[in-house]
């Protein structure tokens, strides 16, 4: 019985790829530049498994005996956003950027969109999340509008207090967004934002966080996997960046802690052949967009505290990756994401650790992932080739 587990630490990029500068990223450097603003990182279980040996963080030793194989991966896909980062693990480049809107959206896609739904909206602006419901959050309870927004992705996103629109409305209006957002407005997710609170206090519900995303173009590792009844599980919002196609069950978790914990829980109880697939996105959400390399550094310690007591659940034919979908820069300007290398450490117990090198496209988990399970996928160079 095999069992293969990717844990995508979500905007933990280790360097600016050779295209940054095209994106506005010449000199991000998210693991590095948070590690020196620290006085370096706290991970000794990512030591262990070789992450000092990725690059030089500072805090992080290189190991002569590293438990883990470890590289880097370039993106070959246009863009720097969540979705195409994990389609490419699985196997899809995306060769045209998803579209963004930096000045907001066009006044006939809102009018559109406001005549679906029945209703006016607020905002129309790129903003964070939460910095937009302080702004238009009493506003909103006063009119009953929901809140729409963009940020530095390519996104559609509505706001709304749970007591104004309830959660179920919420969605429906998300998928009346996701029905009419065709090329070329084609945004690849349409995310509901409910939130809570009162008298301007107001506080969102990440686990009632709902994305609607786009299908992937093509068939997937995961369609592979799902075609040969191979479980797949989705730990975080993972699933959905897939449009749910080919996975068996979704578990939501409200912080990194949480999912982890929730990570272990099915490591111990699911024993049959299957993939976990986990995405950690407090890097990315509450850190990196958030301009905070002291919070990004405590969330990576306590990570790699966690990952500690998952390795002894791992048995002889599990697999471990942990990698990232792009980089967050808290220390580059700006809130968005970086366009950024990545870095994958490659776990079993029966492997010796090996450097894997800079490989190109994050297609080689999911080509990695298919040779573990025995699946036929055109696409990447397994891991397992040169180890």
């Amino acid at each position: 019985m095999k069992r293969a587990l990717i844990i995508v630490l979500d905007g933990a990029g280790a360097g600016e790829a050779p295209d940054s500068a095209l994106y506005g990223d010449a000199g991000a450097d998210t693991l590095k530049h948070v590690a020196r603003a620290v006085g370096g990182l706290n991970v000794p279980t990512m030591e262990r498994l070789g992450f000092g040996n990725i690059d030089d963080f500072p805090g992080v030793a290189r190991t002569s005996s590293p438990l883990a194989s470890f590289g880097k991966m370039r993106e070959l896909s246009a863009g720097k956003d969540t979705i195409t980062g994990h389609w490419e693990m699985m196997g899809i480049i995306t060769e045209t950027p998803f579209p963004t809107y930096p000045k907001g959206f066009p006044p006939e896609l809102i009018s559109e969109f406001e005549k679906r739904i029945g209703r006016k909206i607020l905002g129309n602006k790129p903003a964070s999340g939460t910095e937009i419901i302080k702004e238009l959050g009493r506003e909103h309870v006063k009119t009953g509008s929901p809140i729409v927004y963009t940020s530095a992705d390519s996104v559609f996103q509505i706001a709304a207090h749970v007591d104004v629109i309830q959660i179920e409305e919420l969605y429906k209006m998300c998928k009346i967004a996701r029905e009419f957002l065709t090329p070329p407005h084609q945004v690849n997710r349409v995310i509901a934002r409910p939130f809570t609170g009162s008298n301007g206090d107001f506080r969102r519900i990440g686990e009632k966080r709902k994305d609607f995303s786009l299908l992937p173009p093509e068939k997937t590792v995961i369609d592979a996997l799902a075609e040969k009844e191979i479980t797949v599980y989705s730990i975080g919002k993972v699933s959905e960046m897939f449009a749910m196609r080919g996975f068996s069950e979704t578990v939501k978790y409200k912080g990194n802690m949480e999912g982890m914990k929730k990570t272990k829980a099915h490591i111990r109880e699911k024993k049959e052949e299957c993939l976990f697939f986990v995405n950690l996105s407090d890097f990315d959400t509450l850190y990196g967009h958030r301009n905070d390399p002291q919070g990004f550094a405590r969330a990576l310690s306590e990570f790699d505290s966690a990952l500690g007591g998952l390795l002894p659940l791992l048995e002889k034919d599990d697999y471990l990756f942990i990698t990232a979908d792009h980089g967050c820069d808290p220390l580059h300007p700006g809130t968005d994401h970086t366009r950024e290398l990545v870095p994958v450490l490659f776990y079993n117990q029966r492997l010796k650790g090996k450097d894997i090198g800079l490989r190109e496209g994050f297609m080689d988990i999911g080509k990695t992932v298919a040779e573990i399970f025995g699946v036929e996928y055109p696409r990447g160079k397994s891991f397992l080739t040169p180890i």
